[in-house]
């Protein structure tokens, strides 16, 4: 019989490792997550549509392009500036830049975008293109 010593894993190599470094091994993702804001999307039959929570940033502060069917949002939410006769107790606001892109399906529209900035909530509107024409059989009549 073979006993197993709590020094082990030590001994057979990196085997101990991946176990040490779970906490760390999405941190990169977390710290991500943590500026994101939330988004939703949805469509019609004229337009796809993205809704994304921007509250207390200034239209004048978010970025929006489309290039090669990615829509990529990006800006910056800026701490709001006290007069000196405030006293900060505390702070649990998020400042900071902020970035999404989205891949968007191949039939929108890179010519008709809207976007508008209310209440909070950027709504982005992307145009569909007009459908392809579908494909028909045709018969073959005899001559």
């Amino acid at each position: 019989m073979v006993e197993k010593s709590h020094t082990a894993p030590f001994r057979q190599g990196a085997d101990w490792w991946p176990t040490y470094a779970d906490p760390f091994r999405h941190m990169g993702t977390k710290f991500a997550e943590y500026y994101s804001p939330a988004a939703d999307a949805s469509s019609t039959e004229a337009y796809y549509e993205i809704n994304i929570e921007l509250p207390g940033v200034a239209e004048a502060d978010v970025d929006i392009t489309l290039n090669d069917h990615t829509l990529i949002v990006k800006g910056e939410k800026k701490p709001a500036t006290l007069s000196e006769e405030h006293k900060l107790y505390f702070d649990e606001r998020h400042y900071g830049a902020f970035e999404r892109s989205f891949r968007l399906p191949e039939d929108t529209n890179p010519d008709n975008v809207a976007a508008e900035l209310k209440n909070g909530v950027l709504s982005i509107k992307v145009q569909k293109s007009a459908p392809e024409a579908k494909e028909r059989k045709i018969k073959i009549k005899g001559l």
